[in-house]
């Protein structure tokens, strides 16, 4: 189990009691120290930029230098300050971040964030402590998203059925499907045709196409095997080789099993899976704000800390 970034500040400390360290071998010298598994060491954020250990011992080396226990000396590099050594050789000392706000400096550092706005951040990563603010960040906009996918699927199951159809075509298209063709996906109309409600090209010239059916249902309902092989059947007549089955519920276990028995040529999506898309291709939804999260550059400072 990967430790919260204040249970992290003592070994950080540790790691530089004798010399100056590179930040990207203490990570690696307390994984092997807290025998963490491949998979805890892979481990990342839902950025996907940092792996979620060396996030925090990152965390825990920030703020023990706005208290003033260790100071950067060049770029990825820092040492212990005095202070530092005689925290460090106080084995009765809990070292949390509770501790650092007796420090001036630390209450200086909180002041300033409070300015900016980070106090929000500082209240939830008290509330749990096991995240750094970049984790609290992130579970915050993965609680919006989510928030965001059921009201998406509220607002479609409440959508006529042309209109929930005309919306499975705009997602394949914004996702890049057809190209740059006009016609490249259209809906096929309330009756469908021998049960298909859509068709979209998978090139620009339409020599390939891929073939929707699409079923609004509440959450309460599901998508049946019996569904499935309708919906293949209708894939044969017209002798088409691939096709795209779109819920706002979700598939029966045997619907799932009756799709891989009938090979590669039907995709399922479901309610979830569909909101996301949403999501990610702004079909339905638009951005709000954007935030811009930068970090230091030490290596611009490089020069100054020589």
């Amino acid at each position: 189990m990967i430790p919260d970034y204040q249970s992290l500040m003592r070994p950080v400390l540790e790691s530089a009691r004798n010399e100056p360290r590179k930040i990207s071998d203490v990570v690696e010298e307390i994984s092997d120290r807290l025998q963490l598994s491949d998979e805890e060491r892979q481990q990342m954020l839902p950025s996907g930029k940092q792996t979620t250990i060396a996030n925090r011992i990152h965390w825990s080396r920030s703020y023990m230098k706005q208290a003033g226990l260790v100071r950067n000396i060049r770029r990825g590099w820092f040492e212990l300050t005095e202070r530092g050594k005689l925290v460090l050789n106080d084995p009765t000392i809990t070292l949390d971040a509770k501790y650092l706000e007796q420090f001036d400096e630390f209450q200086e550092f909180k002041s300033r964030s409070k300015e900016t706005d980070l106090d929000a951040t500082e209240r939830t990563t008290s509330e749990t402590p096991a995240n750094t603010p970049d984790e609290s960040l992130q579970a915050a906009h993965k609680k919006l998203d989510a928030a965001l996918a059921a009201n998406l699927l509220d607002f479609v199951r409440t959508a006529s059925p042309v209109f929930f159809e005309n919306l499975i075509v705009d997602l394949f298209i914004a996702m890049g499907y057809g190209g740059t063709s006009e016609d490249a996906g259209r809906a096929l109309g309330q009756s469908g045709d021998n049960g298909v409600d859509g068709v979209i090209d998978q090139d620009p010239l339409g020599v390939d196409q891929i073939y929707l059916q699409a079923k609004r249902y509440g959450p309460a309902n599901s998508v049946g095997s019996g569904d499935i092989r309708n919906f293949y059947g209708a894939l044969s007549i017209k002798k088409a080789t691939k096709g795209i089955f779109v819920t706002t519920s979700h598939f029966t276990a045997a619907a799932e099993q009756t799709a891989k028995d009938l090979g590669s040529r039907i995709v399922l999506i479901d309610g979830p899976q569909l909101a996301k898309l949403m999501i990610k291709y702004n079909i339905g939804c638009r951005d709000k704000d954007v935030l811009h999260i930068k970090q230091i550059d030490e290596g611009y400072f490089d020069e100054a800390a020589d």
